[in-house]
């Protein structure tokens, strides 16, 4: 196998779980949404870097335009549920000075009303779940908020997963020497320990792709 096919294995198996991860997350706010029988629901992941909240998944086909959207990491009731760690209950969001309405406006829904819990994973916060407006006549309750905390245990790992496939993506783009040492070093071999050498990067391939 030479440098430039294995690269292309590393990368397939790399792109192959992001695109699996995102899924997950995507699967997670839709069920909740449903569960919950809430108007709307999210995802956000922090990305430590840009100190920035990012949405990472949403419910609503329409709504599919929102992934990818950014804000600073302090930003409105998910900033301080990232900040602080704590799941908050508001059934009015008007009268709460920790809401960033014009953040809401901007993605063209401004809820009454939302439950969210941060997602945590080995002591680490990777962002928050959120839904948003029950039905008129509903509050959230505590038996409501141990369930989305279940939730928000899924999205977690899946965040957790998500961010070490971009990791190592970054990692592939950055630095293709190993790839290129290893791949050299298989085709230096004598012949009789060569066809060992490619099983063995074939096997690598195989494990990327799975």
């Amino acid at each position: 196998m030479a440098e430039g096919d294995l690269r292309a294995a590393v990368a397939a198996g790399v792109l192959g779980a992001e695109d699996l991860y995102a899924e997950l997350l995507r699967s997670v706010v839709e069920v909740a949404r449903a569960i919950f029988g809430a108007k709307a629901s999210s995802v956000f992941l922090l990305d430590e870097d840009a100190d920035e909240l990012v949405f990472a998944a949403v419910a609503a086909d329409e709504e599919q335009h929102l992934v990818g959207m950014r804000m600073p990491s302090s930003t409105g009731i998910a900033g301080w549920v990232l900040v602080t760690r704590q799941p908050l209950v508001l059934d009015d969001l008007e009268n709460d000075p920790r809401h960033a309405r014009d953040v809401a406006e901007s993605t063209g829904y401004v809820p009454k009303g939302l439950m969210a819990v941060p997602l945590l994973h080995e002591e680490r916060v990777l962002g928050v779940l959120q839904v948003l407006d029950r039905p008129k006549r509903s509050r959230f309750t505590l038996q409501e908020m141990e369930l989305l905390g279940l939730f928000g245990n899924q999205a977690a790992i899946a965040l957790d997963l998500l961010q070490r496939g971009r990791r190592a993506r970054a990692v592939l783009d950055e630095d293709q020497s190993t790839a290129a040492e290893l791949a050299e070093a298989v085709e230096a071999l004598p012949e009789e320990r060569r066809e060992a050498g490619l099983k063995l990067l074939a096997s690598l391939a195989d494990v990327l792709r799975g």
